[in-house]
């Protein structure tokens, strides 16, 4: 029985998600494993897709696995690190805050503005701009937040559609995007990069066997070392997959919630 493979998190536009679709195709033949490529559009909630007994490899943002007991967590394989100067060599992100291209916006000007989320549990959609706001002077008044939204895509429409002044968009879709749909990208301009943190990670289910999850990590860990490998990698901007710290996501909850602190009512 085949398991599941899912891109979901990063699929961006169909051409993006042929290339994920590619990269499984390659992973399954080169691990022994077999992997069927499901797409568990939106709106169907991540957190079905990560709670599969069948899941093989599909990303996962660190913070809802932080969140997660250590027992119950999926198992960590690989982390994306990208070839983009934010990620300086290692498995991490950040988050873009952005705004129309023809707005004169700067960052004195967002905690006034009109904000855009995801979803509650997205890292780079939701606390990583609440923790750059957080970060900020902030007027009496409350911010106004508008969401969810999703995912990036719902963030770029809806400051197309003048919804929203500004939102974050995860640095690697936009890497992503902007490699491959820079067309998405032409109405908008980033103001500010929020703070680094760990990267989403790709995950299997705890149901799978020791030697299966084995297989799986060690072909992406060893992806960069061949020429096919490194062309996958290239064509969606990563330089390679390395070991997860995953200690190193324990610290997310913890930022969330002096988020929340110093934001109170806010947002």
């Amino acid at each position: 029985m085949a398991l599941v493979a899912c891109s979901r998190m990063y699929n961006v536009g169909p051409k993006v998600r042929g290339l994920w679709d590619g990269l499984f195709a390659w992973l399954s033949e080169e691990s022994g494993i077999r992997l069927e490529v499901i797409a568990h559009a939106a709106p169907a909630p991540l957190s079905e897709l990560w709670a599969r007994p069948d899941l093989g490899v599909a990303f996962m943002c660190g913070y809802p696995f932080s969140c997660l007991p250590a027992n119950e967590r999926p198992v960590a394989l690989a982390a994306p690190v990208s070839t983009a100067p934010w990620a300086d060599g290692r498995p991490l992100y950040a988050s873009h805050i952005v705004a129309a291209q023809d707005t004169a916006f700067d960052p004195a000007d967002l905690p006034a503005l009109r904000w855009g989320w995801t979803v509650r549990d997205s890292q780079s959609g939701y606390h990583a701009p609440r923790a750059f706001l957080a970060s900020l002077p902030r007027p009496k008044s409350p911010v106004t937040a508008i969401g969810p939204l999703l995912n990036p895509n719902g963030v770029v429409d809806a400051v197309a559609a003048g919804r929203i002044d500004v939102g974050a968009i995860d640095a690697y879709a936009w890497q992503l995007l902007e490699m491959h749909q820079p067309e998405v990208l032409a109405p908008l301009r980033i103001i500010a990069t929020t703070q680094a943190t760990p990267v989403p990670l790709l995950v299997a289910s705890r149901r799978q066997p020791a030697e299966v999850v084995a297989a799986l990590r060690d072909t992406l860990l060893r992806a960069h070392h061949s020429a096919q490998g490194r062309s996958i990698l290239a064509s969606l901007g990563l330089a390679r997959f390395a070991a997860p710290d995953v200690a190193a996501y324990d610290s997310l909850p913890q930022r969330a919630q002096e988020a929340d602190r110093l934001l109170a009512a806010a947002w």
